[in-house]
C-alpha cells in the first residue's frame, strides 16, 4: 500500500527575478514545473513513496527561467532535475527509476520477471506513444492518434487482475502514462469533442483508478492552462 499522501502547501514558482536556493548544501531538491508532464512523473513517485520531507520541490517558471538554473544547476535548462548527494540527475524516465531505487517507500517495480519485462517494454514504448499522439495534432488527430491509444488499451489487458498496467500493482508504468493520458483526454475533449476513453474500457477504468490516488491527484495540471498551452504549441501554425 502507498504511504498516506499528506496535502502539502506547494512552494512558490521561481522565475528570473528569484534568488537560487542554497545549492548543494545536502538538501535533496526536485526541480519541476507544475504544468510539465515529464516533471509530474517524478513528482508522483516522490509523493507515493512518502518522500515529501526528504525531497523538496523547487518549481521553475519555464517561460521566464532564472538564469542561475542553467548556470548553476542543470545546463540542459529543463525539468525535471534532481539535486541529490551533490549530483544533478535529469530525464524523467531515468529519474523515476532512480528515486524508486535510491529512497525508501513502496517499491514501484515488480519482482515477478514477466511483469518486470513487460514494465520495461512499456516504459521504453512511451516515447513512441507520445510521438504518435503529438504528430496526430498536425492532421486528423482523432483518427491518427487512435492507434496509440489502442496500443495502451491492449496493454492494459495483459494482466487482467486489476486496473493498472501490471494488474493489481500500481507501478512506474502507470506513472509514466497517467500524466499524458490526463492531458490528452482534456485536449481532445476540448478541441475535437472526442473522449479518448470512448470504446476503451480499460483506459477508462485506469484513469478512474488513478484519480483515487492522492499522490497523483495532488500533481494534476490546470486544464485551462493545458488547453491554452497545447493550442499555442501545436495548433497555432496549423
Amino acid at each position: 500500500m502507498a504511504v498516506p499522501c499528506v496535502q502539502e502547501v506547494l512552494p512558490p514558482i521561481l522565475d528570473s527575478s528569484s534568488e537560487p536556493p542554497p545549492l548543494f548544501d545536502g538538501t535533496t531538491r526536485l526541480y519541476v514545473n507544475y504544468q510539465c508532464p515529464f516533471a509530474q512523473r517524478v513528482w508522483i513517485v516522490r509523493n507515493y513513496k512518502g518522500l515529501q520531507d526528504k525531497i523538496k520541490l523547487v518549481p521553475i517558471d519555464l517561460q521566464n527561467r532564472p538564469a542561475w538554473y542553467k548556470e548553476k544547476v542543470y545546463p540542459e535548462n529543463k525539468v525535471p532535475a534532481l539535486e541529490h548527494e551533490n549530483n544533478i540527475i535529469g530525464e524523467s524516465l531515468d529519474l523515476i527509476k532512480y528515486v524508486d531505487s535510491h529512497f525508501e517507500g513502496p517499491a514501484l517495480l515488480p519482482d515477478d520477471p514477466a511483469k518486470k519485462e513487460f514494465a520495461e517494454e512499456l516504459i521504453s514504448y512511451s516515447d513512441t506513444f507520445l510521438k504518435g499522439v503529438y504528430t496526430s495534432f498536425k492532421g486528423d488527430a482523432v483518427k491518427e492518434a487512435g492507434a496509440a491509444f489502442d496500443y495502451l488499451e491492449t496493454a492494459l489487458h495483459k494482466f487482467d487482475d486489476g486496473p493498472f498496467f501490471l494488474g493489481q500493482k500500481f507501478s512506474l508504468v502507470d506513472i509514466v502514462y497517467a500524466p499524458f493520458l490526463e492531458r490528452h483526454q482534456i485536449f481532445f475533449q476540448d478541441v475535437w469533442s472526442y473522449d479518448i476513453r470512448s470504446g476503451r474500457t480499460k483506459i477508462a477504468a485506469f484513469m478512474e483508478e488513478m484519480n483515487k490516488i492522492g499522490a497523483y491527484t495532488q500533481t494534476k495540471c490546470d486544464p485551462k492552462l493545458l488547453v491554452e498551452y497545447y493550442t499555442r504549441l501545436f495548433l497555432a501554425q496549423k
